[in-house]
């Protein structure tokens, strides 16, 4: 039968079991199980009736002959069913391109220090999203922590080499930078107005003007949008896997949110259902299967690759800085400042769960702000 005991860490209390585990042929000796980490002890007896069962059933497997590939499958098939399908997809593609072909044939006991410390110099010298990458490897060691399959976290003082782009000059910012000032958005504007579709246009328009996620404005319908109270309703996002499409919700509480719509952003959204009802009567558009603002011509949604490979080209063509699609919501939240808004105001038209994520990301943005500080300073000082 197993013991229960509550203890202390830095991350508060935790609850462990400790149960007879057999003879160890070896020695002679009864062995001792024991499994810690749980949030409750409710959660501590889960886990241990599903071992008792697993010795009844001689099933338990020998710790010392156990892959880090292995310890990979257990913990994912039970972190699977607590995140979304876009979360999934990219945690599996992070390990089957990054992790898996580093650790995945090791056994668990024989993965040191300084290998983790390897492979994760490794990686940063290929990739800039390395710290994301140690935190999804660690996932795998701390389970075999949690259950008493390694006694030591190899990767827990893993630390992350500083990139070449984080010891650039100060001034040096070209590579950085991925969001566009006033002027560049008036140039990028005036450039899908004349060379893309109306759809395109309307859409970096309202990347622009919303500061909305890709997956949020591919997912908006017509309902969303309400032309009398100047407003859209962001509630779901678009996901594909497997070339198939799925509406899933928002990351976060936040994320669900309504907000106002200038009349310039209403008028163009006005502008394309015109469009699409005329496309329909000429039979250009299937508006019968199009549940989406944002189609192809056969109405389905459009890939999420496809904005991509179109900002991509325009900024060569013309260009312009280079930015990502997500760069348009860095800009917005830049002009919003710039225009006088308040902390508060850009984190709820956001969507940020957290302010911090805000001031964090957003305050500091724009050479434009920095100059208005001193020229606030000046200005004060010339009153005295």
């Amino acid at each position: 039968m197993a013991s229960y005991q509550k203890y202390s860490t830095k991350q508060g209390q935790k609850w462990l079991f400790k149960i007879d585990s057999g003879t160890n042929p070896q020695t002679g000796k009864r062995k001792t199980t024991t499994r810690r980490g749980f949030k409750t002890k409710k959660e501590a007896q889960t886990s241990a009736v599903k071992l008792e069962q697993e010795l009844e059933n001689g099933l338990l497997i020998d710790f010392n002959n156990l892959t880090y590939h292995d310890i990979f499958n257990q913990w994912f098939s039970d972190h699977a069913r607590t995140i979304k399908n876009s979360t999934k997809k990219t945690i599996t593609s992070k390990f089957k391109i990054h992790i898996l072909p580093r650790f995945g044939k090791l056994k668990m006991k024989d993965i040191t220090k300084a290998y983790c410390q390897k492979m994760i110099n490794e990686i940063a010298d290929n990739i800039a999203s390395v710290n994301d990458i140690k935190i999804q490897a660690n996932q795998v060691f701390k389970y075999a922590l949690k259950m008493d399959i390694i006694m030591r976290n190899p990767m827990e003082h893993v630390s992350i080499p500083k990139q070449q782009k984080e010891i650039l000059s100060e001034g040096d910012d070209s590579q950085q930078r991925n969001y566009w000032s006033k002027g560049e958005i008036k140039q990028f504007l005036e450039i899908t107005e004349k060379e893309v579709s109306i759809r395109d246009h309307v859409l970096f328009h309202l990347f622009i003007y919303t500061g909305a996620r890709k997956g949020e404005l591919l997912a908006i319908s017509w309902d969303d949008i309400d032309f009398e109270a100047s407003s859209i309703r962001f509630g779901k996002t678009l996901f594909q896997t497997n070339g198939e499409f799925l509406l899933q919700t928002p990351k976060t509480k936040a994320s669900k949110r309504l907000i106002s719509l200038d009349s310039k952003s209403l008028n163009l959204l006005r502008k394309l259902r015109i469009h699409q009802k005329e496309e329909k009567l000429s039979n250009l558009i299937n508006i019968e299967n199009n549940k989406f603002v944002f189609t192809r011509e056969d109405g389905s949604p459009l890939r999420s690759s496809y904005l991509n490979e179109k900002l991509a080209m325009l900024a060569k063509k013309h260009k312009l800085h280079k930015i990502t699609i997500h760069g348009f919501r860095h800009t917005h939240a830049s002009l919003l400042f710039e225009a006088g808004a308040t902390i508060k105001e850009v984190q709820e038209r956001l969507g940020h769960s957290d302010i911090h994520t805000t001031m964090n990301i957003y305050t500091h943005v724009t050479d434009y702000l920095k100059e208005q500080t001193a020229t606030k300073f000046q200005k004060y000082m010339e009153q005295l």
